[in-house]
């Protein structure tokens, strides 16, 4: 099984000289999830692990480098997430590969990532477009808040008497990678339907993220489950937005089935 202690996080790599997509590292997502409670059942959530690569650049059937954007979607079905670092040297690896067309390129990344993820991995050259988040910040509060992890769910509260619907904005989450130590940075968007969440409850609870070590999309899911358990909303859209490392940017969305379905345009954050 593999474990992020065993990938390249965190080590001195060669840089790939050649196409491999051997450089891809999977991580199997149950492991998290039994540490929030989620078995082998049905997942309470949909959504995708969105990526945008904004290096990707390969060489033409006459040698001409070419250069692209690329958005990826990994399903939150997929039994593996693909862990950042290797993603980068994967990209890296196509720099001196030839391809006859850019459609190559794209169906080449589909067919490799899909592979690592265990599940169809979505792949379109381009990017989102830059756009405010709509909705509430709750950033602005005037408040004492001491915990910085890890993540305290009993922080969270609920105004049942006060049925709500409404999108929720934060910039202030950070986290820090598990393996590395160095933190990790986004802005969150909440969109719910429910009891009224408290905002000061809120606040204190996302940054009680602040010293904790995760993935990214396992901090979005912990994040889900804690509304969920702790707000009772009957429906729920969680979606961070995180800041780029390495020439990529990752944006986990976790929603319940009716929000899933009815989708909402993707964007990049200011920050991104």
């Amino acid at each position: 099984m593999n474990t992020p202690s065993d990938s390249s996080l965190g080590r001195e790599v060669e840089y790939p000289r050649q196409y491999d997509a051997s450089l891809l590292f999977p991580i199997a997502r149950a492991t998290a999830r039994r540490e929030i409670g989620l078995g082998n059942g049905a997942l309470p959530f949909q959504g995708e692990d969105r990526w945008h690569a904004y290096e990707l650049g390969w060489l033409d059937a006459r040698g001409k480098p070419c250069v692209e954007t690329v958005t990826l979607w990994v399903p939150a079905t997929s039994p593996n997430l693909v862990e950042s670092k290797s993603l980068k040297l994967y990209l890296n690896s196509l720099n001196n590969a030839r391809f006859n067309r850019a459609e190559a390129v794209r169906e080449r990344i589909a067919t490799d990532l899909s592979a690592c993820a265990g599940a169809d991995v979505r792949v379109e050259f381009g990017l989102p477009a830059i756009a405010h988040a709509t909705g509430e910040s709750i950033d602005h509060q005037d408040l004492d808040i001491d915990c910085y992890g890890p993540p305290c769910d009993g922080l969270l509260m609920a105004d049942g008497g006060s049925v709500v619907e409404e999108t929720l904005t934060s910039a202030l989450l950070k986290s820090n990678c598990p393996v590395t130590g160095q933190p990790d940075w986004a802005s969150l968007s909440i969109h719910y339907r429910g009891p009224r969440i408290d905002r000061a409850s809120l606040l204190r609870y996302l940054v009680s993220y602040r010293d904790h070590a995760e993935f990214h999309e396992q901090c979005v899911e912990r994040i889900f489950l804690d509304l969920v358990n702790r707000c009772s909303p009957s429906s729920l859209d969680v979606e961070a937005r995180y800041t780029r490392r390495g020439g990529l940017d990752i944006n986990p969305r976790r929603a319940t089935a009716d929000l899933a379905a009815a989708g909402h345009a993707p964007i990049r954050d200011l920050r991104q």
